[in-house]
């Protein structure tokens, strides 16, 4: 039970309150609070440890849905490892990267940055433009 329903339910047991001023307050309550589907979805606050990408789409009457958990500590150890890489190395695969449309400096890639991303897609919903396709990116 959360904090909010808990006070309302005290204010009615103390007498403060009658009780259709409690229904009100709780209902409310309710309608705020995110659906429970919704609620599943959302990690309680803490240390991410998995990248989610959740695509749902329907083509020609067909239903695709992709779902992929990509542990951190992968990308976490991938940054780090991309700083042992020779900077003739790097260079190579910087210009593959523009060649491909892919304007990215894998040398100016920090473990801090890492953090910070991780920390920006704690909930981000994408809609692409195509009908009946929904493409989630979220940490978990």
């Amino acid at each position: 039970m959360n904090e909010e329903r808990k006070g309302v339910l005290d204010m009615l047991a103390e007498g403060k309150i009658t009780v259709d001023e409690a229904e009100r307050l709780i209902t409310a309550l309710e309608r705020d609070q995110p659906t429970a589907a919704s609620s599943t979805e959302v990690r309680p606050k803490g240390k991410a440890k998995y990248l989610r990408f959740m695509v749902d789409t329907l083509e020609d009457g067909e239903r695709t849905k992709v779902n992929i958990r990509v542990p951190l500590q992968l990308l976490r150890a991938g940054v780090k490892l991309a700083a042992l890489i020779p900077p003739v190395a790097v260079e190579k695969v910087n210009t593959e990267l523009t060649k491909a449309g892919v304007p990215f400096d894998l040398g100016q890639l920090k473990p801090e940055q890492l953090e910070e991303l991780v920390n920006h897609l704690d909930d981000l919903t994408l809609d692409v433009d195509q009908t009946d396709t929904t493409v989630r990116v979220f940490c978990e």
